[in-house]
C-alpha cells in the first residue's frame, strides 16, 4: 500500500474500530531479493520500499517518500542528503563512507552502523593475508603447478617476531592486534586519539610506519584518513615492508603504492581499491607482490548474520520508541517519526 498520501501516525477511526497505526516506509538498498530484504527486515510496522533499478537516481526519487533507509553496504547506492522526513539511516555494514555525514546531522538525522559486527573477519583476512605474504603461499602454490619445486628458494620468514603496525583501533583493530600478539608478534598501533584501554602500546603514525615490518590498515575512511599512506609516507616504509589492507582503498594512494611494488621494496596485500570492482585497466592487475581480494575480507556467514541481526534490531528499537545504538554522528538517538 502507498501511503504517500496519507498522514504520519495513526490513521482514522472507523465505525468504532481502534486506530490503526500508519506503516513505517523503509528504503532497503542492500544488493538482495526484494523478497529476501522482507524476510531479513520485514515487520507488520514496516512497509518495504526497494528501487525498480538500482541507480542513484532512483534512490534520490524515493527519499521524500520514505521514513527510514536501510544503506546499500556496497559502493554503488549512496545518500548524500536524507531530506526532511528520513528519520533513521541504518547503515548494514561498520563502514558508513556512502553516506553524508555532516548532511544527515545538519537534518537531525541518527545515522547508526553495525559496529563490530564483521571485526572478527575482518581481522582474520589480515593475519591470512599476512601469513600469505610471509610465506609466499601463492607464489609457492604457482610454482609447484608449473612444475618447479623451490623449496628453498622462495625466501619465506616467519610471522612470530615481527613488528606489525596497526592504523586504526576500534573494534577491528583491537582483534587484529589481538591476533597478531597472540602469534608472537611485537604490536603497536596509530588511531586519530590514543586508547587508553587499547590492548598493545600507541606509536606516532611516521615512527610506526618506518619501524613496523608489516603496517594493517584497519581505520575507517573519512578527511583526516583519505590520502594517510601518501608517496611521502609510503618512502618511510623499510625495504621489504608488507602493506596489508582491509581498510578502505582511498586510505592509500594507490598510485604510490604502485611504483612502490614495482621497484620490489615492498609486497602488499589489499582487499579494498579506490574504485571497486577494480577495473580491467588497472595496473595494480600484473604488479608483482600484490595478493588481491575482492572486498570479501568481511563476507564471512558469521559476519553477515551479526550484521542482519543488529541492524534489524536497531530498526526495531526505532518502531518501539527506544534509543537506537550505535549513532557515530552524534544525533539524539532517539528516532522521531516527521
Amino acid at each position: 500500500m502507498d501511503n504517500l498520501d496519507q498522514p504520519h501516525g495513526p490513521g482514522p477511526e472507523v465505525a468504532g474500530a481502534p486506530l490503526v497505526a500508519v506503516p513505517w516506509r523503509l528504503l532497503a538498498l542492500p544488493p538482495l531479493p526484494h523478497d529476501l530484504l522482507e524476510a531479513l527486515f520485514g515487520d507488520p510496522r514496516i512497509e518495504l520500499v526497494t528501487p525498480a533499478e538500482r541507480t542513484q537516481e532512483q534512490v534520490d526519487a524515493l527519499l521524500p517518500t520514505v521514513d527510514l533507509v536501510l544503506g546499500d553496504w556496497s559502493p554503488l547506492l549512496t545518500l548524500k542528503d536524507p531530506g526532511p522526513r528520513v528519520a533513521l539511516v541504518q547503515q548494514p555494514s561498520a563502514g558508513v563512507d556512502g553516506i553524508d555525514l555532516d548532511a544527515c546531522t545538519r537534518r537531525g538525522t541518527p545515522v547508526a552502523n553495525c559496529a563490530g559486527a564483521n571485526a572478527t573477519s575482518v581481522a582474520e583476512w589480515c593475519v591470512s593475508a599476512t601469513f600469505a605474504l610471509v610465506k609466499r603461499t601463492v607464489e609457492a602454490d604457482a610454482a609447484v603447478r608449473r612444475g618447479e619445486w623451490p623449496q628453498t628458494s622462495l625466501g619465506s620468514r616467519e610471522l612470530a617476531g615481527q613488528h606489525v603496525g596497526v592504523v586504526g583501533m576500534g573494534a577491528i583493530g583491537r582483534r587484529t592486534s589481538s591476533l597478531f600478539q597472540a602469534l608472537g608478534c611485537t604490536v603497536t598501533y596509530w588511531s586519530r586519539s590514543e586508547h587508553a584501554d587499547a590492548p598493545v602500546p600507541y606509536q606516532p603514525l611516521d615512527a610506526l610506519l618506518a619501524t613496523s615490518d608489516i603496517v594493517v590498515l584497519v581505520i575507517a575512511l573519512g578527511p583526516q584518513t583519505r590520502g594517510l599512506l601518501d608517496p611521502t609516507r609510503i618512502a618511510t616504509l623499510k625495504p621489504g615492508a608488507l602493506v596489508v589492507n582491509g581498510a578502505r582503498g582511498d586510505v592509500v594512494d594507490e598510485q604510490a603504492l604502485l611504483e612502490a611494488l614495482r621497484s620490489g621494496r615492498i609486497r602488499a596485500a589489499t582487499d579494498v581499491y579506490a574504485v571497486e570492482p577494480l577495473p580491467p585497466a588497472s595496473g595494480l592487475l600484473d604488479v608483482p607482490g600484490l595478493l588481491l581480494s575482492p572486498h570479501a575480507a568481511g563476507s564471512t556467514q558469521e559476519a553477515a548474520m551479526r550484521i542482519i541481526g543488529q541492524a534489524k534490531a536497531n530498526l526495531l528499537r526505532a518502531l518501539d520508541g527506544e534509543p537506537v545504538q550505535d549513532v557515530v554522528n552524534a544525533v539524539d538517538p532517539f528516532v522521531r517519526r516527521r
